[in-house]
């Protein structure tokens, strides 16, 4: 019954990682509700978006009175905004930011005005990045998807083993490690192969920090497993489980692959927060 309700638990703790890992991923909208006349309207600020078209950003606003534009610039150019007018269609204002090559990325945001031209609503304090990202085959992602989640279910549920002296802990942490080999260090270059153009970009050769949690991770289950070989050492896989769970804390892709504009490199992780520190 015990380990009944391990797994369980193991199973509702992965459900909520991922969703965590969803809603403060790159894929996910950043939201503004604003209020124009006592009538409700919601903002969609897209953050991710393929290169093989340019990105359109759509706001529904039936009122006709009201007009905007979009406002943009490429991430890391120290340039002045670049401002488009929205073109209404219908109920919409439609507006686009040309496509950019892997990795490359915006800052935009939206400005409305009424009839007169005053604004009604504007996020130039708080502009949103957008990252263009090459499209990834089903065939690749979903098993990425699969396996990578797989191992963050057996990994807590391993540790939760251990935690209670379950000696069942010592095979379910090798079914988790072997799920992080496939899909962190098989599956996962691949995808970022075709997303970004490149296989690996954490250490040694970089430092995109979604490569080098997947490193840690990795390191953590091989620690773990070794200094369990002889005897058993339940508290070294509760502590790699932990330090899987810390580290699914932290956003996905936060620092990921950026493209530098000038040099059409792709950099990562605290380059990026240096460079923008710098400028």
């Amino acid at each position: 019954m015990k380990r009944a309700l391990i797994w369980i638990t193991s199973f509702v703790l992965t459900i909520l990682i991922a969703h965590y890992q969803r809603v403060t991923g790159p894929t996910w909208p950043a939201k503004d509700k604003i209020t124009i006349s006592n009538k409700h309207y919601e903002i969609v600020y897209i953050r991710s978006h393929y290169t093989t078209s340019d990105a359109k950003i759509k706001i529904v606003l039936p009122d006709t009175s009201i007009h905007g534009k979009l406002f943009y610039h490429i991430y890391l150019l120290n340039r002045p905004y670049k401002a488009q007018q929205l073109i209404r269609s219908g109920d919409t204002l439609i507006g686009a930011l040309p496509k950019l090559p892997p990795a490359g990325k915006y800052e935009y945001y939206i400005e409305l005005y009424d009839s007169q031209g005053h604004v009604l609503y504007s996020r130039k304090d708080k502009p949103v990045i957008i990252r263009f990202k090459g499209y990834v085959p089903l065939y690749l992602l979903l098993p990425h998807i699969i396996f990578m989640f797989l191992a963050i279910f057996l990994g807590l549920t391993a540790g939760l083993l251990a935690l209670f002296d379950d000696l069942s802990y010592h095979k379910v942490q090798w079914w988790a490690l072997i799920s992080l080999l496939i899909g962190g260090f098989i599956l996962g270059p691949l995808v970022q192969k075709f997303a970004f153009g490149q296989l690996w970009t954490g250490i040694p050769f970089g430092w995109d920090l979604t490569d080098n949690k997947t490193l840690i991770m990795l390191v953590g289950w091989i620690v773990a497993i070794w200094l369990n070989r002889h005897e058993s050492r339940r508290w070294w896989t509760v502590g790699a489980a932990l330090v899987q769970i810390i580290v699914y804390l932290i956003p996905h892709s936060l620092h990921g692959s950026t493209l530098n504009p000038e040099t059409g490199e792709v950099i990562q992780g605290f380059i990026v927060t240096l460079v923008n520190f710098l400028l």
